[in-house]
């Protein structure tokens, strides 16, 4: 990289939603120079990271998948590979490789007004740094942290004689036919390779502090699958979206308005699999749905690994590791060869990026977020998180939309620069965490250090059906988004 790269937009991020973004961003905005840099040496992003047995989608293909590409798999439920090449084929579809910077890895960025311009500082695997620059930055680079996973820090774990791995960074040449192995966590990393690794392993164990909700789907969408084979294919996945959004929306709404009645249901949905004392013990939270996140399993894969006898669910805390595997708090021992923390991540603000504006650090707690795509007196950046209750490319979607608007109306306005600012009827707002109503470890870890939420356009919604109106029917302009440093007084 040479210092004298500049663009229109900066794109952070080779994943699901940078590539998004660019297409969205070429569609819409042709006449903008763009580059997307990419810490690591691969397209993908989570897809091509997380390598481990059974990855895939905790979501259907059909609202995870992007809205201008059909996704025209038989499976719904996609694995790790299928969605990896998914985001190639979009890439090579829009003509996008030439626009990565890969082993770029944003360290900071600097704003400066009198330029209207970012100057971001990247560095690669040899240390060597580079600085590119852009008028408009656009951050895709998920929120948790690929170099560091959270880790409990269990005691005794340097006592231990067998193997001790997480899930974001599997051994390729890991052999664990024949073997024990305790999986330790009860999200979708650890049920996902429950039923993967119980195929070959001689017994599996989840090992749980706590349940958490599971519902079982088909991992193919009979009615996607039979749309196709009469409508185009456009036509057919957006019904099929259409259908799927729709439905989930009802769900979450009816979580929110009548817990009890939607835990008896999905707890009574899993009668057909499990016997009541598993159901019971293992698969009934303490909280309501929704509360954290549910986990969705395909063809009722991990069930059928319970049934077997090949997987087994043990629910009670850890008091330490042994020599041959962990201590319960209740004083049984689960011997094991392998264990796995599937234990969850670590979340980052940004992608852990140093942010200046106009010589002055950004402090992310203390900032608002607007509309959750944009934050309060920072000019010129926009960022794409997903929604916790539903589909992460649904808002990416969106977000790149908005943005690709917003780049347009600066250019009618002549502007170089657009920042959301409170306005004195703002200042008095009461402050909720960036994720608001979910109680989730992972999140509740990390929500001192984003960014906070209010009302009006200071809300970040997590609601679909509200953002889309937002996003593609509501003004671009309001009072709290202010428009300025003009291009016509750069050039007098």
């Amino acid at each position: 990289m040479s210092n004298s790269q500049s663009y229109d937009v900066i794109i952070v991020g080779a994943g699901l939603s940078g590539i998004g973004a660019a297409v969205h961003l070429k569609k819409h905005c042709p006449d903008k120079t763009f580059t997307i840099l990419e810490g690591r040496s691969a397209m993908g992003g989570t897809w091509d990271l997380f390598r481990y047995p059974g990855i895939r989608s905790d979501s259907d293909m059909h609202t995870l998948g992007y809205n201008f590409k059909p996704w025209t798999e038989a499976k719904a439920i996609a694995d790790g590979p299928s969605i990896r090449k998914y985001v190639h084929e979009t890439a090579d579809e829009h003509d996008l490789n030439k626009h990565i910077q890969y082993d770029s890895k944003v360290v900071s960025a600097h704003w400066s007004s009198p330029d209207a311009s970012w100057q971001l500082e990247t560095t690669n695997e040899a240390g060597e740094s580079s600085q590119v620059r852009g008028n408009f930055l656009f951050m895709c680079g998920g929120y948790y942290n690929y170099d560091k996973p959270y880790d409990p820090e269990f005691e005794g774990v340097e006592d231990f004689k067998g193997e001790v791995l997480h899930p974001q960074f599997w051994p390729e040449d890991l052999n664990y036919e024949g073997k024990k192995v305790v999986i330790i966590g009860s999200g979708a990393t650890a049920m996902t390779l429950v039923p993967a690794m119980a195929k070959t392993a001689g017994h599996v164990t989840m090992l749980q502090r706590s349940p958490t909700y599971v519902v079982s789907r088909e991992a193919e969408d009979k009615i996607a699958n039979t749309l196709r084979k009469y409508l185009p294919e456009t036509w057919a996945y957006n019904l099929t979206r259409l259908k799927n959004t729709t439905m989930q929306g009802i769900m979450y709404k009816r979580t929110r308005e009548q817990p009890e009645k939607i835990k008896a249901f999905l707890l009574n949905l899993m009668k057909e699999h499990l016997d009541e004392k598993t159901i019971k013990e293992h698969f009934t939270p303490d909280y309501n749905p929704w509360d954290q996140r549910l986990c969705l399993i395909p063809d009722a894969d991990l069930y059928k690994s319970l049934s077997s006898g090949q997987a087994s669910v043990v629910t009670e805390h850890i008091d330490r590791f042994t020599e041959n595997g962990l201590l319960l708090k209740n004083g049984e021992e689960l011997e094991a060869d392998i264990v796995v923390t599937a234990t969850g991540l670590e979340l980052t603000v940004l992608s852990n990026v140093e942010f200046i504006v106009d010589n002055e650090k950004v402090s992310w707690p203390d900032k608002f977020s607007y509309k959750g795509m944009l934050y309060s007196d920072v000019p010129n950046l926009a960022q794409t998180f997903g929604y916790i209750n539903a589909s992460w490319t649904l808002r990416a979607d969106l977000t790149a939309e908005y943005v690709c608007r917003l780049l347009n109306r600066m250019d009618d306005l002549d502007a170089r620069q657009v920042t959301p600012r409170l306005r004195p009827d703002d200042e008095g707002m009461a402050a909720a965490p960036w994720i608001d109503d979910f109680t989730a470890g992972y999140m509740q870890r990390s929500m001192h250090l984003f960014p906070k939420q209010g009302t009006g356009p200071w809300r970040n919604t997590q609601d679909y059906k509200a953002d889309k109106k937002m996003v593609r029917k509501a003004p671009i302009e309001d009072a709290a988004l202010v428009f300025e440093n003009k291009k016509s007084s750069e050039a007098a």
